[in-house]
């Protein structure tokens, strides 16, 4: 079906069947523009990670490294760095006071990591939200488009297909366009949430090592 042809049938339809279509096509719109943002998204956060962790463990002075990036000019601290950072500096202030112990420094590090968390996770009840609800929508506008349908062929003399069937196809133009909707947001959702819980757990990970090469420096048990 090519798009003059929706757009046909968009003009034919009824007021309610119009507002269903304008609804989910803004949804679509939507959809597609955060599908494509949160992919840029998850791509840079993977490459700072990636880079990130090399940098940790190519570096022979985790003082040095933490003294880099506090100086550095990009003010706020976010993902594999901001865990570093908040886990090493709570770190350098227990060792001022003379009393080092992993508890705070784990503590600072899952608060660092609870806020990654929910910066991965933007949008994702959007995707699940649009998935779930716009075939239900677009199911609406079929049936009430079909409901139109059957009742001008109520009024009709003599009943035939030919005035029967335009209007079903301008109501089932709707529930296409629902699942139109509805099928990239269901693959995104499920795509970003393991992309999400691939990065936590790799989050996870580097906290266990740092913690244990601190313990190492520190003979902590």
């Amino acid at each position: 079906m090519g798009h003059a042809s929706i757009f046909g049938y968009f003009l034919q339809a009824g007021m309610v069947v119009k507002v269903v279509m304008c609804i989910l096509l803004v949804a679509s719109v939507l959809s597609w523009t955060l599908i494509l943002q949160r992919a840029w998204y998850f791509n840079r956060k993977k490459q700072e990670f990636d880079e990130f962790h090399h940098r940790f463990w190519a570096s022979g002075d985790l003082s040095k490294l933490y003294l880099d990036i506090e100086n550095s000019n990009t003010g706020y601290k976010e993902g594999l760095i901001a865990l570093f950072y908040t886990g090493f500096k709570e770190f350098t202030r227990l060792s001022q006071r003379g009393k080092v112990s992993l508890e705070p420094i784990q503590r600072v590090m899952q608060i660092s990591q609870a806020k990654e968390a929910e910066a991965l996770e933007t949008h994702l009840p959007l995707f699940a939200s649009v998935g779930s609800i716009s075939p239900y929508i677009g199911l609406f506008g079929t049936v009430w488009g079909i409901m139109t349908s059957f009742q001008a062929l109520g009024g009709a003399q003599q009943a035939t297909i030919a005035m029967v069937a335009p209007g079903l196809s301008e109501a089932l133009v709707a529930t296409a366009l629902g699942l139109f909707t509805a099928i990239p947001a269901v693959i995104a959702y499920n795509r970003y949430r393991t992309k999400a819980n691939t990065l936590l757990n790799r989050y996870d990970l580097f906290q266990e090592e740092f913690v244990a090469l601190i313990t190492q420096q520190t003979s902590l048990v």
